[in-house]
Formats: structure tokens, C-alpha cells, sequence
């Protein structure tokens, strides 16, 4: 399977279907982690085509759903200061704070910039050392070492213009909350393939032996969820708490040990707030002392802006997998992608907009 189509074979997919449909002796309830690992799945209809024998549920997997509310007013408020370029990624332009969006903000004159990479951001710092360039750092572990390599960049080049808006969090306390919930009723997960890269899969192990849970490493496209559903399946049909590697032609057991290196000789694990759910101790990356004078944070001094979560926004929930978008009042209603009211909503990994983009209207209709 070297090329794209062959991941889509529809000949292959149906024959993992039946072939899980066979193995499952009842409804297992899986968890996929990965935001893009929700949208193959929405897309292609996988958790239409394996109704009754896996119940998929979405878990926090999007790092800009996750975002905190609070983070984004901070972001906003640097972008609105004079002299001030902030630089971001596309997906984190129309994200809502309590008081507009970057894109809004932008509109109204503060000069907040598209960027591919935080190497752009760092070349902005280069090319206009009168003014302050901020680069809104946002991400699971898959993007932090390419953060890291940025600030050890700017440092190198002695760009003193130069900061980082951290929003960095770590996929395995997410787990963990999610699995010290007394009404939790997941009983496997799908492992998200582009963290692993990064990381490996050792404290996967960690949580599935003290746990006694299983975890797929899995890929991103329909045939590799659908194998990594089966290997799933066959761990918890044989009561077998392991962590096995279905996405082998990227992940390694022990991960990337250059990007961790990098990743480590910038941040140090601290405790961060989620959007929706909360603080979670060590679940997050802060810039180590080392790195402060790129903190934008302390730069810019927003750390006191505080701001509280909308009440009809279930976001929390969806992200936790106690509810899916369809259970909201306000979804394809008040919450659109042109008006979200929520992350999950307006996100490229979000499962509201999979379940917007992919029509899941009438299901919502039914749940009223």
C-alpha cells in the first residue's frame, strides 16, 4: 500500500468490516483521540458501517478545540497592541474568544498574519526588527519540536523581537482523565498516529497496564483506522490490555529521539488548562527558564486575563466523549463554522464541523 488510493480501497475496506462485524460479540466502545482521525471516520461513514459492533467515540484529540478560551484573549489582546505582528495558522484565525477572533481582530486593523511554519514567524523578526513578531504556538506534541527549533533559531540569531504565545498540551493526562472518570465507558482507544511519531508509544504501555486497557496506534486514512479498529477489536475480544502498532511506516516504539531532544531542551512539562474540561496537572509545555526572555505571555504581561466558557457551548463534554455534536441544541442552529460558538465547531480536527461538513444533520434531528 505505497500510494494514497490504496489506503481507500473500498475491496480492502469492506472486507475489514465484515471481519470485525465477525469478531465483535458485542458493541465495544472506542475511542479515537486524533481530531483527523475523526474526520476519516465521519467522512467515510466507518461509524455508520460498524454500528453494532463499535460505538466510536470522539475524544480530545484537537489542539486548537482545546485551546483554553482564555488563551485566545491573550492572543488577541498582544495581536491589537501597536507595533505588534502575531502570526498564527490558518485553523486558529476564526477560533472565538470571548470577545471576537483573530480574523475579526484583523479586520479591524491589528496586523495578524497567516504563517506555514514558525520559521516564517522568525523570518518576519529578521526582516522587520522594529516591530514585535509573536507566533501563536499551538499543538500537541507533533508541533512542538518544530516551536522549540523556532526560539532556539531566534536565540541563535540574537532576535530580541521575537516570542511565542505557548498553548501546548500532552495527549496521555487527557487520557488519564478521561479514564479516572467514574462514568467512563470507553474500553479501548485508538492511539493518535502523528503524536506517536513524535513520541513513540512507551506511555501508551504505562496506561494500558495500569489501566488494563488496549490501544491501536493507528493512521489517518479509512483503511488504516479500519485495521487499527480490527487489531483493537481482537485485543478486547481476548481480554488482552496491549498496545500494538498498526501505523508502522511512521512510528517507531521509542519515537523521534532528535525532535524530543529539541522539544525538552526548550519546554518543561507543566500543568495547563484545557478548554472545556479544565486543568490537568503536567499536561502541558511551558517555555524552561532558560527560554523565558520568548515568553509572550510575560512579554506582553496577559497572563492575568481571565475569562469563562460559555454556558450553552457543550464543547467540554464532546471533547471528553460524554456527548457527541449531535447531542447539542445549538449544533447546525445558533453553531455553524460562519458563527461557531465553540472550537470544535470552526477547527479543521473538529467533531462538530465533521459532523456539519459530513451532514449529520438528520441524526440531530433525531436526537431533539
Amino acid at each position: 500500500m505505497r500510494f494514497i488510493d490504496e489506503y481507500r480501497n473500498p475491496r480492502l475496506a469492506q472486507q475489514l468490516v465484515e471481519k470485525i462485524r465477525k469478531t465483535a460479540h458485542k458493541t465495544w466502545r472506542i475511542m479515537e483521540i486524533c481530531g483527523g482521525q475523526t474526520h476519516t471516520l465521519i467522512r467515510y461513514g466507518i461509524d455508520e458501517l460498524l454500528e453494532g459492533a463499535v460505538d466510536l467515540i470522539h475524544g480530545p484529540g484537537c489542539p486548537v478545540c482545546v485551546t483554553p478560551l482564555e488563551k485566545i484573549d491573550r492572543a488577541l489582546a498582544i495581536a491589537k497592541m501597536p507595533g505588534v505582528i502575531f502570526t498564527t495558522y490558518g485553523d486558529m484565525m476564526r477560533v472565538p474568544g470571548s470577545r471576537g477572533d483573530l480574523l475579526q481582530a484583523k479586520a479591524e486593523g491589528a496586523d495578524v498574519r497567516m504563517v506555514y511554519s514558525p520559521m516564517d514567524a522568525v523570518r518576519l523578526a529578521e526582516q522587520n526588527p522594529d516591530r514585535e513578531v509573536v507566533f501563536f504556538a499551538v499543538g500537541f506534541e507533533t508541533t512542538a519540536p518544530a516551536n522549540a527549533m523556532a526560539v532556539l533559531l531566534a536565540k541563535k540569531k540574537g532576535l530580541k523581537n521575537f516570542s511565542i504565545l505557548v498553548s501546548h498540551v500532552l495527549v496521555p493526562p487527557a487520557v488519564r482523565i478521561i479514564l479516572d472518570d467514574p462514568d467512563n465507558e470507553v474500553e479501548g482507544f485508538i492511539a493518535p498516529g502523528h503524536v506517536c511519531t513524535v513520541m513513540g508509544y512507551r506511555e501508551y504501555e504505562v496506561l494500558a497496564e495500569e489501566y488494563q486497557v488496549p490501544f491501536v496506534v493507528a493512521g489517518f486514512e479509512p483503511l488504516d483506522l479500519l485495521q487499527g479498529i480490527d487489531m483493537l477489536i481482537e485485543l478486547l475480544e481476548q481480554g488482552r490490555a496491549e498496545v500494538r502498532n498498526q501505523y508502522t511506516r511512521s512510528v517507531r516504539r521509542e519515537g523521534n529521539l532528535e525532535a524530543q531532544r529539541v522539544m525538552y531542551e526548550v519546554f518543561e512539562v507543566a500543568d495547563m488548562l484545557w478548554r472545556g474540561i479544565g486543568r490537568i496537572p503536567m499536561s502541558g509545555f511551558k517555555l524552561k527558564q532558560a527560554y523565558v526572555d520568548f515568553d509572550a505571555e510575560a512579554r506582553f504581561q496577559v497572563s492575568t486575563i481571565q475569562t469563562e466558557e460559555p454556558a450553552v457551548c457543550i464543547a467540554g463534554a464532546v471533547l471528553q466523549g460524554k456527548k457527541k455534536p449531535i447531542d447539542c441544541p445549538a449544533f447546525g442552529k445558533e453553531c455553524t463554522p460562519e458563527h461557531p460558538l465553540g472550537a470544535p465547531m470552526v477547527s479543521a480536527e473538529g467533531a462538530c464541523a465533521a459532523y456539519y461538513t459530513y451532514r449529520r444533520f438528520q441524526e440531530a434531528a433525531d436526537a431533539v
